[in-house]
């Protein structure tokens, strides 16, 4: 078997010999008049007008029979047989293409319908181009790339040989667009916020940190979607606002956690949860059906149906069942002991109350199919959303729970400036004590707010609900997942 330099090689002195023909290897033009998909749609006719056809597309596979070639074509849309017979071309172009043509080639034909004698719909060839010459050969797409860590790195040929790949991707564009779509209906603007921040907000999570050298000042790649900018564009007076964005956070990578992912944000003035719940419901339902026509999904080893009515939890009624203590009053020392008897953290090892709470808490929440909501978040749990009237030690902050995760969280929003710098107190606190992914400080946004926040509702939820839904890892159902660079 030839080695991969060996095929460089031979197909390099092919280029020459189309070259020495007048051809092209690498055209900037292609004159293709339908795609492939078209193509078979309408052979009917075609066939019946005999109209002359330009095809194009990547040579997928050829059959080389003497005096004719059959070549299976795929140009992204549909795969179609084009055949070229010697006695329907010159000889010279004819050889030239058995001689120069390997499979992975861009090529365009053009012909006209044609129906085989086993009944293939065809085009049959009266000429032809090239248009990219390939070097490498893509693999034989009965064995493909195995590999997973291979698949991830050359995602492109994963697609190529894999049509669920290319599937998701196209799935993705319909998710994220049904969401545009489901927001812009209801009278929201789309914005754009910051990328690039002095300080981090919106989120508790470790940042990447660069050096801006215009400015000279480290700054940070934000871990949410411009949370605090979107509810300053609320005093501004923007009453509907929403963001579709890249968020990075330097965590580690699991099975439903990347370190840089699409996530979407929104923010309403003058809307609480009482028509806001009712609406994310309706957004995911939508959703749903525009992406994968159903409601009813596998998400991991769970049944969940959104079409369902769906669930509600309180967050404290379920850690008092589970461990007996209620997470308003608890110690942080009791915390800490039932952590250890769990298994959750060493023998020696500490943490702080609201991290060993929300520890605790992930062991129950794995076993909740949902779809359901959760209520009745302790305030030291929560910096940026407004306490309850009824019970001013909880906030009113709502986690939407599937398939034994969280996939969203929403919040009537804190707007109470004395009370939300006082919350950054606290998480600040908690920075000085080693605590790296603690909220920072945001003084500018407690003087934005000082001015006056109107009451807002907001909610987020990234594209772990686009892998949940399509039953995949986060780093499957992303285009083009990070990969530590090869040796």
């Amino acid at each position: 078997m030839a080695s991969l330099e060996e095929i460089r090689e031979e197909r390099k002195k092919k280029i020459e010999l189309l070259r020495e023909a007048g051809m092209e290897a690498y055209p900037a033009e292609s004159f293709r008049t339908s795609d492939n998909a078209t193509f078979t749609a309408s052979f009917a006719d075609l066939f019946s007008s005999q109209e002359s056809i330009i095809l194009a597309g990547r040579v997928m596979s050829l059959r080389d029979q003497g005096g004719i070639v059959f070549i299976d074509l795929f140009d992204g849309t549909a795969r179609v047989q084009a055949i070229l017979r010697k006695d329907d071309i010159s000889e010279q172009i004819f050889d030239l293409f058995v001689k120069a043509v390997d499979a992975s080639d861009f090529i365009e034909i053009t012909g006209v319908a044609f129906t085989t004698k086993r009944g293939v719909n065809s085009l049959l060839g009266a000429s032809w181009r090239m248009l990219a010459k390939s070097l490498r050969p893509v693999p034989d797409e009965w064995f493909g790339l195995k590999d997973e860590d291979e698949r991830y790195r050359r995602r492109y040929i994963d697609m190529l040989l894999n049509p669920e790949v290319a599937d998701l991707i196209r799935k993705r564009s319909v998710f994220w667009n049904s969401i545009r779509t489901f927001m812009l209906d209801r009278e929201f603007i789309e914005v754009e916020t910051p990328v690039l921040e002095t300080l981090t907000g919106g989120a508790e999570a470790r940042p990447f940190v660069t050096h801006h050298n215009t400015l000279d000042i480290d700054v940070f790649l934000r871990i949410s979607v411009g949370e605090l900018w979107q509810k300053k564009l609320m005093v501004g007076g923007i009453s509907r606002t929403f963001e579709i964005g890249r968020i990075f956070r330097n965590e580690g990578i699991s099975h439903e956690h990347a370190n840089d992912y699409t996530s979407f944000e929104f923010y309403a003035a003058y809307l609480d949860s009482r028509e806001g719940i009712p609406m994310l419901i309706d957004l995911y339902r939508t959703v749903a059906e525009k992406t994968f026509g159903k409601l009813q999904f596998k998400i991991n080893d769970f049944d969940v149906d959104l079409g369902v009515e769906w669930g509600s939890y309180d967050f404290n009624d379920l850690m008092q069942k589970e461990y007996g203590f209620d997470p308003r009053e608890v110690g942080v020392d009791t915390v800490i002991e039932l952590l250890r008897k769990n298994h959750l953290i060493k023998s020696d090892e500490k943490v702080d109350l609201g991290r060993g709470v929300d520890m605790l808490w992930k062991k129950i929440r794995k076993t909740i199919a949902g779809p359901a909501i959760l209520t009745g978040m302790p305030v030291y749990l929560e910096p940026l959303a407004k306490k309850s009237v009824k019970d001013p030690r909880v906030v009113e902050r709502f986690q939407i729970l599937i398939g034994g995760s969280e996939v969203g969280k929403a919040f009537n929003e804190l707007n109470d400036p004395i009370d939300q710098l006082e919350r950054f107190g606290h998480q600040e606190k908690l920075r000085q004590e080693g605590d790296e992914e603690a909220q920072m400080a945001d003084m500018e946004y407690v003087e934005a707010m000082e001015y006056g926040m109107p009451p807002t509702f907001g909610f987020g939820v990234s594209e772990r609900l686009f892998a949940f839904l399509a039953g995949k890892s986060i780093r499957e159902s992303q285009i083009f997942p990070l990969m530590r660079p090869k040796d």
